[in-house]
């Protein structure tokens, strides 16, 4: 099987006639699982599926291995009579829901004609990071390690035959805004911790946080996740976020710990939860660059900083296009060069140059899960694009 031409999901599940014990599993079980191979973390190591002895998968094909086991194993594991067939079309119609511009697969779905092949596009589409110039830096590793939300978001479909955009919304709300506090406890902070700390708070888009030393769990409604998965995802992504220099300061042991007591969970689980981080980085850290920096924030903005710059320059004209037929965009934009965008007004820029970023192909990884971490990189290159007339208030 081979993830990277057509036809790898057709021999998927040809391929789970033999290997059906997939089938049996059930989502919890495979969570544990899903995290030895990295895929909870972001970046994939191994498979969780069936033996693939002699075949050396790249990372990208790891990730779509292991994201397209999780979702199957979640639909045997919620519907009864499933089938391959239903599965497809489940799967497929959820991921229309989540295209909520109808833009994202619309394309996709007019050019594939058989319904496996529009899914191996979308799957494709949804983990795409441009490996080439991320090289496995910070933002390929955040993007993918919200790709879980899909699988919980699927399970919530299933279970509940709703659109799941409200869902996959609050979760990623609700992890971004969790990692933020994380990030906003580390005891003392050089330039670059501040630097990664305000670029997530200038980076959430359905939450109002506060960037004052006393934001806390009040500014994140917790509540609502009451199922085991959710709480474990939660709580590894942040155990994650905060690993910096191999061991905790107290401070950051401290929100951890207050994480763990704000979902209910059980103190040997938090304890576990780190210590399953800082095992997997001992064990993979020499194939996995990021986590090779002394100060991973510095490395990601000057990583990802470079990649913006270059995906920006390479769409230089169908931005500056979209974004001067944009009338409300470009007041707001000029008014920013002379005064501080209110709340409300930062919002709407944030909303529209996502809006921007979904018709130009290239700038996709906008889009994907946590791309709107990179919309203040975007913002700070702007003003290089424009008219020198658009600067002229700055002087």
């Amino acid at each position: 099987m081979n993830p990277s031409t057509f036809g790898w999901i057709d021999k998927f599940l040809r391929d789970l006639d033999v290997n059906s014990y997939l089938l049996e599993l059930s989502l919890d079980n495979l969570y544990s699982n899903l995290k030895k191979t990295g895929f909870i973390y972001g970046t994939s190591v191994s498979i969780v599926s069936f033996n693939n002895s002699g075949i050396n998968y790249s990372e990208e094909e790891k990730t779509k291995i292991n994201l397209f086991t999780a979702l199957i194993v979640t639909y045997y594991d919620t519907i009864e009579n499933a089938s391959e067939n239903d599965f497809i079309d489940a799967l497929i119609q959820f991921y229309n829901y989540l295209d909520t511009k109808k833009s994202f697969f619309s394309f996709i779905n007019n050019i594939a004609s058989k319904k496996s092949e529009k899914l191996e596009k979308i799957i494709h589409a949804r983990i795409q990071t441009n490996e080439s110039i991320f090289q496995k830096n910070f933002s390929h590793l955040l993007t993918n390690a919200l790709l879980f939300i899909d699988v919980l978001a699927f399970e919530h479909y299933l279970i509940h035959d709703k659109d799941p955009i409200e869902y996959a919304t609050k979760l990623e709300e609700t992890l971004t805004n969790t990692v933020f506090l994380a990030l906003n406890s580390k005891q003392e902070k050089d330039d670059h911790d501040k630097l990664l700390v305000k670029l997530f708070a200038s980076s959430v888009r359905y939450t109002d946080i506060s960037m004052e030393e006393e934001a806390n769990f009040d500014h994140i409604d917790l509540d609502d996740y009451i199922d085991d998965l959710e709480k474990r995802y939660i709580l590894d992504l942040t155990s994650l976020a905060i690993w910096s220099d191999k061991q905790l300061d107290q401070s950051e042991k401290d929100f951890i710990n207050a994480l763990g007591a704000e979902l209910y969970l059980d103190q040997k689980m938090v304890s576990a939860s780190v210590e399953a981080v800082y095992q997997f980085i001992e064990k993979h850290k020499e194939g996995i660059s990021f986590f090779n920096y002394s100060n991973p924030a510095f490395h990601f903005y000057n990583q990802t900083s470079r990649t913006v710059n270059l995906l920006i320059l390479r769409n230089k004209k169908r931005l500056i296009k979209e974004i001067s037929e944009s009338k409300d965009l470009m007041i707001l934009l000029g008014q920013s060069a002379v005064r501080e965008l209110s709340k409300k007004e930062k919002q709407q820029v944030k909303k529209q140059l996502l809006d921007i970023c979904k018709t130009i192909p290239s700038l996709a990884i906008f889009i994907l899960p946590g791309g709107s971490l990179l919309l203040p990189l975007l913002v700070k290159f702007i003003p290089q694009l424009l008219p020198s007339a658009f600067n002229e208030n700055k002087n």
